[in-house]
C-alpha cells in the first residue's frame, strides 16, 4: 500500500496511510489520530489501496484526509472573514428609547454563522445517508435545508471567498 490508501482498522476505525516507514505504515485515523501499524498486520480491511509507486505526496494525502473529515464529522472548516470586516463590530440599536445598544465583535458573530453553516452541512449528509428515511422524505428535508441556506444568503457579505457563501434555491 502507498500513501493515500484508505483502511478500516478493527480498533481504530477509518484511516488513511500518510507515511510509509521501513517496517510500518503511519496511519491517520479519524478518531485516534496518527498511529503506527506494522506492515505485517492483516486484521484490517483495505478500503482503497493506492500502489506505493503512485507517488502521492504527504500533502495530497493530508488534503484527502481533511476532505474526508470535513464530509463525515462535525469538524469545523476554517473560513476566513472578509478583510474589510476584520477588527470590526456589529452594533444593534434598539427601536425603543431608553434601551442600550449591543455591540458584538464581527469575528464572534461570523464564527457563529460559520458554525450554523457547518452543522447544516452535517445534517444534510446525515439525511442523505440515512437508511431509515425514504427517498421522498430525503427530498422533502433537503428542500427545507436549501430554503434555510437561501435565508442565510444575507450573511454572504461577511465571507472572504465566494465558494464559502450560502446558496439557496436557484430560480429557473
Amino acid at each position: 500500500m502507498g500513501v493515500g490508501s484508505r483502511v478500516k482498522h478493527p480498533a481504530y476505525g477509518d484511516g488513511v496511510v500518510v507515511r510509509i516507514h521501513k517496517a510500518a505504515y503511519e496511519v491517520s485515523f479519524i478518531l485516534y489520530g496518527l498511529k503506527m501499524v506494522g506492515k505485517e498486520y492483516d486484521k484490517w480491511q483495505i478500503v482503497e489501496a493506492i500502489p506505493a509507486e503512485a507517488g502521492v505526496t504527504f500533502t495530497e494525502a493530508e488534503k484527502s484526509l481533511m476532505k474526508i473529515l470535513q464530509n463525515w464529522s462535525d469538524i469545523t472548516q476554517i473560513v476566513p472573514l472578509g478583510d474589510r470586516w476584520e477588527g470590526g463590530k456589529m452594533v444593534l440599536v434598539p427601536g425603543q428609547e431608553g434601551n442600550k445598544e449591543k455591540e458584538i465583535p464581527i469575528e464572534t458573530f461570523f464564527h457563529k454563522i460559520v458554525m450554523v453553516r457547518d452543522r447544516l452541512r452535517v445534517m444534510e449528509q446525515r439525511i442523505n445517508s440515512s437508511k431509515v428515511l425514504s427517498d421522498d422524505d430525503k427530498v422533502n428535508l433537503q428542500q427545507y435545508i436549501t430554503r434555510i441556506y437561501g435565508s442565510l444568503t444575507t450573511f454572504n457579505v461577511l465571507f472572504k471567498y465566494k465558494e464559502h457563501n450560502f446558496v439557496g434555491e436557484k430560480s429557473s
